[in-house]
């Protein structure tokens, strides 16, 4: 008896749960804003991306950096757009909003507008090349690899004799 009550109550959790996991995913429609990249010089093109079944259709984004534009499906429930940055925006950060047949959700600070283009980077190279001081420490390190090679080299034919 015990048994089958508690089984009783158990089915009627697990048919609880069931029901509630449709509905709490629901209120999380739309979630998970994303804008790509983080960086942007102004007039650079940015992606934002939106996951819900609501942004499906009638859906957009928006921006005091960028304006409005609409949210196309981009394959499950994802959605997303691609919006050019104005060449005049004001460097720092910018929030991102998107309606999805209705419902607002705003992701703050998503993307930063630089003044200036994005500094890629050269691995801490220079663009001129290597200078005399780099040429002058590179040599002395070759020199003295080659001398402690040497060295060691020499000192093992040595033993090898005696």
């Amino acid at each position: 008896m015990r048994t089958t009550r508690a089984l009783a109550v158990s089915a009627v959790a697990v048919v609880a749960v069931g029901l509630a996991a449709p509905a709490a995913s629901a209120w999380t429609d739309p979630s998970n804003l994303t804008v790509s990249p983080s960086v942007i010089p102004r007039g650079g093109q940015v992606t934002i991306s939106v996951t819900g079944t609501k942004c499906q259709s009638n859906s957009t984004a928006t921006s005091d950096a960028f304006g409005t534009v609409n949210l196309n499906n981009a394959g499950g429930e994802q959605a997303s757009a691609n919006a050019t940055v104005h060449s005049d925006a004001a460097p720092g950060a910018h929030d991102v909003s998107v309606s999805c047949q209705g419902v607002p959700l705003t992701r703050p600070a998503a993307f930063t507008v630089i003044h200036g283009g994005v500094r890629g980077g050269l691995g801490g190279a220079s663009e001129t090349g290597a200078t005399s001081t780099d040429m002058a420490i590179g040599g002395a390190l070759v020199a003295s690899a080659l001398i402690g090679g040497g060295v060691f080299w020499m000192r093992r034919r040595a033993e090898g004799k005696a």
